[in-house]
C-alpha cells in the first residue's frame, strides 16, 4: 500500500510538472514608450537675435527707471504698436493703469522674466513673452498642454482666462512681442486691466 501511495504521489507530481511544462511561458512585461516613462523635459531655450535683445534692453531700461515717458516714446517710434485694445494714446492709457494700481513698468519687468516663445506672422518671426502667448488658441486648451504648462497657464490667466481660451479666444493675459528685426509690436496688460 505504501508503494502504491508513493507511486500515486509520483504520478501526481509528474502530471503537475507536465501541466507546468505545457503552459505558455510568462510574457515580457509591457512597458510604456520611453517618452512616457521619463520626467517631462523643459523645452529648449529660445535664442534671441541681437535686434530683439537690443529692443528688450531699451524697454527694460525705461521700465526699471519707472519711465512711462520713455516707454511711450519708444512705442510711438514703432509703427502700428498696440498698447491697449481701445486705441487710446499709449502714455495716457499706461498712466491711467498706474493710477488704478496696475503699474506697466513693473508688469513689463515681470514679463521679461518669463520664458519667451516664437511665432511666425506673415513670414516674420515674433518673439513673444510669455511663451504661452505665442501658441495658437487651439493649442492653449489646458488638456493639450503638459502639466507644467497647464499650471503656468492657470497662474497667468486664472479661471476667467481659461474660460476665454476654451471659447476659442487667444491668450488673454499680459503679453508683449518684438519682431526678429527689433520692432516692438505690442505690450498689452491683459484681461485684468482691459475690462
Amino acid at each position: 500500500m505504501r508503494s502504491s501511495s508513493v507511486r500515486h504521489a509520483f504520478l501526481a507530481a509528474g502530471v503537475v510538472l507536465g501541466v507546468a511544462a505545457c503552459s505558455p511561458a510568462p510574457q515580457e512585461p509591457v512597458y510604456p514608450p520611453e517618452s512616457l516613462s521619463q520626467d517631462p523635459q523643459a523645452p529648449e531655450p529660445v535664442e534671441i537675435p541681437e535686434a530683439v535683445a537690443a529692443t528688450q534692453d531699451e524697454m527694460l531700461k525705461y521700465a526699471r527707471r519707472g519711465s512711462l515717458s520713455g516707454l511711450s516714446r519708444m512705442a510711438r517710434e514703432n509703427p502700428a504698436f498696440v498698447s491697449n485694445l481701445g486705441g487710446e494714446d499709449h502714455r495716457a492709457y499706461w498712466d491711467l493703469m498706474r493710477r488704478i494700481g496696475v503699474d506697466p513698468n513693473r508688469k513689463l519687468r515681470a514679463l521679461m522674466d518669463l520664458p519667451v516663445g516664437v511665432r511666425e506672422v506673415d513670414g516674420v518671426k515674433w518673439y513673444v513673452w510669455p511663451d504661452l502667448a505665442a501658441k495658437p488658441a487651439a493649442d492653449l486648451i489646458p488638456e493639450k498642454l503638459s502639466f507644467r504648462d497647464r499650471k503656468r497657464l492657470q497662474d497667468l490667466v486664472g479661471d476667467d482666462g481659461i474660460e476665454k481660451i476654451r471659447a476659442g479666444k487667444g491668450y488673454p493675459g499680459m503679453r508683449t512681442a518684438i519682431t526678429e528685426n527689433g520692432r516692438w509690436v505690442y505690450f498689452v496688460l491683459g484681461q485684468d486691466a482691459e475690462e
